[in-house]
């Protein structure tokens, strides 16, 4: 790019038509993976996973605040054996992203996760953002978090979450280099799509995220920063209940992001209670994690994809 090229990166007015193309197609949705039929000729999916930051959220910030910090730890200690009690009383499983410094942290957890027959997947080192990294320290941390994730589980992430859904523009390469499977960190469709990188295929499947379908803008809460939650449990349970309902009508997907520090709250985990229970009074849901889901699709609609075998 040239000097003047470079100087108008901030005046986006004035660029040349080949640069705004250039940025958006950089990560953008191809062909839509929503196959014919779900398995076993389920009318939905229901793909539900927990974004397991814990102490992760104020590390990424250089941990100054021993309260931050406690928060994180709530979501570790007591969230999550309610979380992994109540996905074990209804049978059903799930996906859970972890940093790798939250696993090390958590190295428990991480054992009882694979242990119920749920998913882990890779999400950043230290919940650091992308964005703000050169190439290199964005390769070199995505490959020590799943070396990491992979010596504490026993088992390879096939695929990745990153942290706060910050992509730059060398994520999709990374994630291609890695050979991992999916990705669940963008938000171009409610369905499965693959993921075109400069406008070519690349074999990856996105599984859509949304904030719309995440606990923690609504409920999130830091005194410093003036963060303050919006809306109370109830509202988030109606939200997800308006999402599930369509996707039903539509024969579709439904996807939910929810943090153990949110809502494994003893006010807040009913939400995840009353979603499942919502779910499996349709009567025809397939229950699945993110893992299990980017393979059907995947095989089902003839993705070649460069990922191992599960």
């Amino acid at each position: 790019m040239s000097a003047t090229r470079d100087h108008d990166q901030h005046q986006p007015w004035m660029w040349a038509e080949d640069i705004w193309r250039q940025k958006i197609g950089k990560a953008r949705a191809g062909r839509s993976l929503k196959p014919a039929a779900w398995k076993n000729g389920a009318r939905m999916a229901v793909a539900i996973s927990f974004d397991s930051d814990h102490e992760t959220f104020e590390l990424r910030n250089g941990g100054g605040s021993i309260s931050r910090l406690s928060q994180g730890q709530y979501g570790a200690r007591r969230g999550m054996p309610r979380i992994l009690a109540l996905l074990e009383k209804y049978g059903v499983p799930a996906s859970f992203f972890m940093p790798a410094v939250s696993a090390m942290i958590n190295p428990d957890e991480v054992k009882a996760v694979i242990a119920g027959g749920h998913e882990i997947g890779m999400h950043s080192w230290i919940h650091e953002f992308n964005s703000r990294l050169d190439h290199a320290t964005e390769r070199d941390l995505a490959l020590r978090a799943a070396d990491m994730l992979e010596k504490l589980s026993g088992v390879r992430p096939v695929g990745m979450r990153t942290a706060s859904w910050d992509f730059s523009p060398y994520t999709l390469a990374i994630a291609r280099e890695m050979r991992l499977l999916y990705d669940s960190s963008l938000m171009a469709d409610d369905e499965p799509y693959e993921l075109l990188e400069d406008g070519e295929p690349t074999g990856m499947v996105e599984i859509p995220v949304e904030w719309i379908r995440d606990d923690a803008p609504y409920v999130a809460m830091d005194r410093m920063t003036g963060a303050r939650p919006y809306g109370g449990p109830a509202m988030v349970a109606d939200i997800l209940r308006r999402e599930l309902d369509v996707a039903w009508e539509e024969g579709g997907l439904f996807q939910v992001t929810l943090h153990p520090h949110h809502v494994g709250h003893r006010s807040r985990i009913f939400i995840l209670e009353e979603t499942i229970r919502l779910a499996q009074s349709k009567g025809d849901v397939w229950f699945c994690t993110h893992a299990d889901l980017a393979r059907y699709c995947a095989d089902e609609c003839g993705l070649s994809t460069a990922a191992p075998a599960s």
